[in-house]
């Protein structure tokens, strides 16, 4: 392995810290001089590995935030004054501590890769060459994960529209008393970046794959089919070239033996799985239980969602429309635990029923009606008779006072148990269900998804990246992008029949006349919670539209509204060197560029 002929500095200029000449002779975890590279050079190479490998561990928590909070599979309980409010309500600023915290990790990683790959770039070692192979996967994850928060969808004058600065590698002591920084790339250049690293990624990694700890050749295909995705155009403008590209990645991973797709059963344990026992996991980042000393749980992503083992704030749900499409095919009815669980994504909701002072559960309808106010949804809970003929509100003694007439809902089978009232003079369709436990007015569907990891009552979570079950629904939309529908609809069959049974397979002739949408919503239920959902509906140029009950604003967000990208945050902006510049994203519709 080559010597190292300057200093390695484990961070960039561009995340927010330039460093002066007193801070170069002070090293902190992770940072080593020349010297110390040169004498230990095996042993630190390793090292700095496992180094870039912890950043992503910091920076998964804000990549989940920002992908999901912003997506439509999710309620808050109320106004938050956390910084992670701004990305559930679009209320977009550059002075946010959660996206500095994104941007900062990301390029700290990139810089990190970087530094490793300039390292041992020369080195005729096989075993050493695989390993910088997980450094391009890396950098070239993070450059893609980058562009699409910060970047414009691609169907969206990639070559007009910008990305994010590309700069591989950290400067060296000669450079920092006078650093000059890149503006950023545009959307095709740092797409192109990507792809580029990710490829090598692909080329050099020849270490057999162990598990979805660390980066493996099938790691850098799944992400190439995901970017090629994303570059595929809209279902109305495909671009077929990129669609296919996207499909053969997808091939190269579904046939690789060390995936397969797992049965119901298991799959309804993924969320209690280690990933590194899960077959169907390609790459995740690996947290552990050390990660998470005293109250750190309460801040974990599931710590939101839920509170498991006494740790957790609880104060995101399961949306009403996530739950309405669980449903669609056959309620699913948590009373009776999974028996009652007709899609297996609905394993990782969990109702919090309440019971009275005997232990005892009280039969509700629980419908959604607009606000008094109209500017959005509540959800109403009126406890209902045995014969289930009326429904009733209570006083402040918890005795009846209104009562109202309910019937049974013709358009569900009976026992799934919706009924239709008339209340406050409209019919509403509700379902019968036990009562529910409230956090400001808000039935508490716990999600559970990012939770209890490796069978542990606590919200130990490792965020998945990649998964197989992705690479099917990504060949899915990239065969309707090309009009192959026959072999898109046989991918999302073979998702949706695992999730639910048999006679839930699409026919021909229903999958070929909403074969996008059927697509769209499969995507939806098997990759929530997964940091995907905003992103999806955004890059296929489709309306965000949240009209479910929780304190979001419900006006629709169109893929060309200015908010789809977040803010370049506003410290990396100043500390961009004298003479460099980091241009800031649109502050409105005008200035975005659609063609």
């Amino acid at each position: 392995m080559k010597n190292i002929t300057s200093t390695i500095l484990l961070s960039l200029s561009i995340t927010g810290g330039v460093f002066t000449s007193c801070d170069i002779d002070r090293f902190p975890n992770n940072y080593m001089s020349t010297d110390q590279v040169a004498d230990n050079q095996e042993v630190l190479f390793d090292n700095m590995l496992n180094g870039m490998y912890a950043q992503l561990k910091t920076w998964s928590d804000p990549m989940h935030r920002l992908g999901e909070y912003a997506g439509d599979n999710m309620m808050i309980r109320g106004a938050s004054t956390d910084a992670f409010y701004e990305f559930i309500t679009y209320s977009r600023t550059p002075d946010n501590y959660r996206l500095q915290s994104f941007w900062d990790y990301g390029y700290k990683a990139i810089a990190q890769a970087s530094n490793i790959i300039d390292m041992a770039k020369d080195t005729d070692d096989p075993e050493i060459k695989s390993k910088l192979g997980e450094c391009f996967y890396v950098r070239g994850m993070m450059y893609f994960y980058l562009c699409r928060a910060f970047g414009r969808p691609y169907y969206q004058a990639p070559d007009k529209n910008l990305g994010v600065p590309i700069v591989n590698g950290t400067p060296s002591e000669e450079e920092i008393s006078n650093l000059s920084l890149p503006d950023r790339s545009t959307v095709k250049e740092t797409y192109q970046q990507a792809i580029d690293d990710l490829r090598t990624a692909e080329k050099m990694i020849t270490t057999p794959f162990k598990n979805a700890n660390t980066a493996s050749k099938e790691a850098a295909q799944a992400m190439l089919s995901r970017v090629y995705l994303y570059m595929s155009g809209t279902y109305e403008n495909p671009n077929r070239l990129y669609a296919d590209s996207a499909i053969y990645y997808a091939n190269r991973v579904i046939e690789s033996p060390n995936f397969h797709l797992v049965s119901r059963e298991d799959y309804m344990k993924s969320a209690r799985t280690a990933p590194e026992n899960y077959p169907e996991a390609i790459f995740v980042i690996k947290r552990l239980a050390a990660d998470f000393p005293g109250d750190d749980y309460y801040y974990g992503i599931g710590g939101m969602y839920s509170n498991i083992g006494g740790m957790g704030w609880g104060e995101m749900y399961a949306s009403a429309k996530y739950i309405e499409l669980l449903d669609e095919t056959k309620r699913n009815d948590w009373r009776k635990g999974d028996d009652g669980i007709v899609d297996a994504r609905a394993k990782f909701i969990e109702p919090q029923y309440s019971v009275d002072d005997n232990g005892n559960y009280t039969e509700v309808l629980r419908f959604i009606t607009p606000n008094a106010a109209g500017t959005g949804y509540t959800y109403v809970q009126l406890r209902v008779d045995k014969d289930k003929m009326e429904c009733w509100t209570v006083d402040e003694n918890n005795k009846p006072k209104d009562k109202y007439p309910i019937s049974l809902y013709t358009g569900r089978a009976p026992e799934e148990e919706y009924y239709t009232i008339n209340y406050n003079g409209a019919t509403y369709t509700g379902v019968i269900d036990y009562e529910m436990s409230l956090n400001n007015g808000y039935p508490m569907f716990y999600i559970t998804k990012c939770s209890r990891e490796d069978n542990l009552e606590s919200q130990l979570h490792s965020p998945i990246i990649s998964r197989l079950d992705e690479m099917y629904l990504n060949r899915a939309e990239a065969y309707v992008k090309k009009g192959n529908l026959e072999e898109a609809r046989h991918d999302v069959n073979e998702i949706r029949t695992r999730a639910i049974n048999d006679k839930a397979a699409y026919d021909e002739s229903t999958f070929s006349a909403n074969a996008a949408q059927l697509v769209d919503k499969e995507r939806q239920l098997e990759l929530a919670y997964q940091a995907e959902r905003s992103y999806d509906v955004f890059r296929n140029g489709g309306t965000l539209e949240r009209k479910y009950p929780g304190p979001h604003p419900i006006d629709n967000v169109p893929a060309t509204d200015y908010r789809v990208t977040y803010y370049i945050p506003q410290t990396a902006i100043n500390s961009y060197p004298n003479g460099s510049t980091l241009t800031q994203n649109p502050t409105s519709d005008e200035g975005v560029i659609l063609h």
